[in-house]
């Protein structure tokens, strides 16, 4: 919800949340489209102008608008001296600066610079213009305008179109401090998921019965069909999703981020690039997987990048492959009776040995990156031979059609 502190002076921020109609198009036709606004008059006869309040969708490597206007008595004084600042909040009394402007003098700090500028839709328009938003620029922003003694501030929420997944690593579960789980995620392609993403993410069928780490420092798990391991079947909790009492995110409240263990739950957003499946003629190890990509011209893929493109891309594979993480996954779209089951999602097979189990890969090519082998050419070994001494040398693969 937007909100906005009480105004001082002749300024008036347009991000208020009162007398304004929530906006419901899809966020994709929001894009490059302006925000409907509404006009009131004030008893002093001034123009005060309001947004939609809630929230901005974006995607990673999109270009979103962070509304904000505000009313000035230019009659009176200059728009010269009014000065423009941006923050991001970062925790309830922390905030990073983000873009400053004082008459024709801007700056953005940090690692806005060269993405932020104002949007300069007249007098009175404060909005920044964010662009190539990445994954850190989730969160809520403060808009404030002062001029000499006076000054007003509104807050507008940048979300993120994406999804949740829930991670551990190869140690097993339980096994994350609070850092160590920051780490694990952006290691995955992602940032630890808010307490709205994952209650989003429940809402949309999310059920997983491991505790993890969300960014505010809460420890979390949500469950669609409840059950007695996963907080009992009386229990209290938010309404599930099929309208049971019982179901909802289950809430360990804040905990010692540097002495408890538990799971993370990251989230992602759209990919610039594309992941595929890559079949060998023959299953490869683990070892061998980040070569088979390379010949490609890709990458081994990420567990974050595997399901962005199963729930952005609609990636769907009934096959196993390996990812940069040692674990083996695979994509349903649509669920079938021999591909787990019938619930759509990324399966897991947990972290195979990675010397004497072989599977496919799954790749993921940056945007604009080659294919030095576009007719399906890709390493492995020709001929038989089997195992020798429980393992391959990589050295002796040559180009195979795959």
């Amino acid at each position: 919800m937007v909100c906005a502190r009480a105004a001082l002076g002749p300024v008036a921020l347009w991000a208020a949340a009162w007398g304004v109609l929530l906006l419901t198009a899809p966020a994709g036709a929001q894009r490059g489209r302006k925000k409907v606004v509404h006009v009131l008059e004030g008893e002093s006869g001034s123009v005060v102008v309001q947004t939609a309040p809630g929230q901005v969708v974006s995607h990673r490597g999109g270009t979103i608008v962070l509304p904000c206007r505000y009313h000035y008595e230019a009659a009176a004084h200059g728009h010269d001296g009014v000065r423009l600042k941006w923050t991001k909040v970062v925790d309830p009394l922390a905030f990073t600066d983000v873009f400053v402007a004082l008459g024709p003098q801007h700056r953005a700090f940090g690692s806005y610079r060269g993405r932020a500028e104002l949007q300069g839709d007249g007098p009175g328009d404060a909005s920044l213009v964010l662009r190539n938003v990445t994954l850190q620029d989730y969160g809520r922003y403060e808009c404030e305008v002062t001029n000499e003694l006076e000054d007003d501030a509104g807050m507008v929420k940048l979300d993120l179109e994406g999804v949740v997944f829930p991670y551990h690593p190869r140690g097993g579960r339980y096994k994350l401090t609070f850092a160590e789980a920051q780490r694990a995620c952006a290691e995955q392609d992602g940032i630890l998921a808010s307490a709205e993403q994952l209650h989003a993410a429940w809402r949309d069928g999310l059920d997983w019965c491991n505790a993890g780490w969300l960014r505010d420092g809460s420890v979390q798990y949500p469950v669609s069909r409840p059950r007695e391991p996963c907080g009992g079947l009386g229990g209290t909790g938010s309404a599930g999703a099929d309208g049971g009492a019982n179901g909802g995110v289950r809430n360990y409240g804040y905990r010692h981020n540097a002495e408890e263990r538990y799971d993370a739950f990251c989230f992602t957003s759209n990919l610039p690039g594309r992941v595929f499946f890559l079949k060998p003629l023959r299953p490869v190890p683990f070892s061998g997987a980040a070569r088979a990509c390379a010949a490609r011209g890709a990458a081994v893929a990420k567990v974050g990048q595997l399901f962005a493109a199963w729930k952005l891309q609609l990636l769907d594979r009934c096959t196993a492959g390996w990812l940069a993480d040692g674990s083996a996954r695979y994509p349903i779209v649509n669920p079938r009776a021999r591909c787990g089951g019938r619930r759509p999602g990324v399966r897991s097979l947990g972290f195979p040995d990675g010397t004497r189990r072989l599977f496919g890969v799954y790749c993921y090519r940056a945007p604009g990156a080659p294919d030095p082998a576009p007719g399906g050419w890709g390493w492995g070994w020709a001929g038989g031979g089997g195992w020798a001494g429980g393992a391959r040398d990589p050295a002796a693969w040559i180009p195979l059609r795959v």
